[in-house]
């Protein structure tokens, strides 16, 4: 099945080049995307984003089409902040996802400290070794393994897949979530998700809040990496070197679009639109 979408609001190579997403690649007129058990293709068709795929509903909720992001634009813009208004023109084809919890939390352990073609490749083969063959029309593809399959390995299986020093963060992690779930994590506030994701070994406090927005959906969330960093100098004047900190003045001028905001100027700046 497929559906279409404005492609003004859904631009395949904005929504998967922007940091959110490790499991995707290139795929005839546009990309193969893989969540979980699950693929999809998504291409441009002149003013239209399509989206094909025997999962068409769970990928509906996957690219938040149900959302209304020319409003989100709207009230970003309203903000009147020059850097904002000016990235919210330029990446407006972003859109957040709504992505697999345990994916995001193992993928964004491995992103730490790692830049995205080696992220890519780890998660790749950690799906090959450890994931589920699957079935598509797209062609056969492996399943982001569970975290019970993740917790059969130690830590010396993630160090030969290039996992290195994260290596006994995957394994931790995924024996902690085989035997504790993730259910208790689900229903909390934003800063309480993001205080127990940080009882975890190896989240900090980015990456915990990259899981908080891309995996549960908390779009009060800030990552601040170094792209965020160097903006918030360059275009806001910051003078802020702690990271908590600087999180807190995102967060606190921008409340409950903090995430959306996020997204609009890490992709522009980094992308030097």
């Amino acid at each position: 099945m497929k559906f279409d979408y404005d492609a003004t609001y859904f631009n395949p190579t904005d929504v998967l080049e922007c940091g959110q997403i490790f499991r995707f690649e290139p795929f005839r007129e546009g990309y193969r995307v893989y969540s979980a058990d699950k693929d999809c293709y998504v291409y441009t068709d002149g003013a239209k984003t399509v989206v094909e795929s025997g999962d068409s509903d769970y990928f509906y909720n996957y690219f938040d089409l149900a959302r209304d992001y020319s409003e989100i634009i709207s009230h970003a813009r309203s903000f009147n902040v020059a850097a904002l208004n000016d990235a919210c023109e330029k990446a407006k084809g972003v859109r957040l996802l709504n992505q697999n919890r345990e994916e995001m939390i193992y993928s964004f352990i491995i992103s730490q400290n790692n830049n995205i073609p080696r992220i890519k490749g780890i998660i790749s083969r950690i799906c090959t070794g450890l994931g589920q063959k699957m079935p598509s029309p797209f062609g056969e593809f492996y399943a982001f393994p569970t975290s019970a399959a993740l917790a059969s390995e130690e830590p010396e299986y993630y160090k030969a897949l290039g996992a290195g020093y994260r290596d006994s963060f995957i394994s931790d992690t995924a024996k902690r979530i085989r035997a504790e779930g993730i259910s208790q994590l689900e229903n909390l506030s934003y800063d309480e998700l993001k205080k127990q994701l940080l009882t975890y070994r190896g989240i900090g406090p980015k990456v915990a809040d990259c899981i908080c927005l891309f995996g549960f959906g908390k779009r009060d969330a800030f990552p601040v990496d170094t792209w965020i960093e160097k903006l918030y100098r360059e275009d806001f004047g910051g003078e802020l070197t702690d990271r908590k900190k600087i999180n807190t003045y995102f967060t606190s001028l921008f409340g409950e679009y903090s995430g959306y905001v996020q997204q609009y100027l890490f992709y522009a700046k980094r992308s030097n639109l």
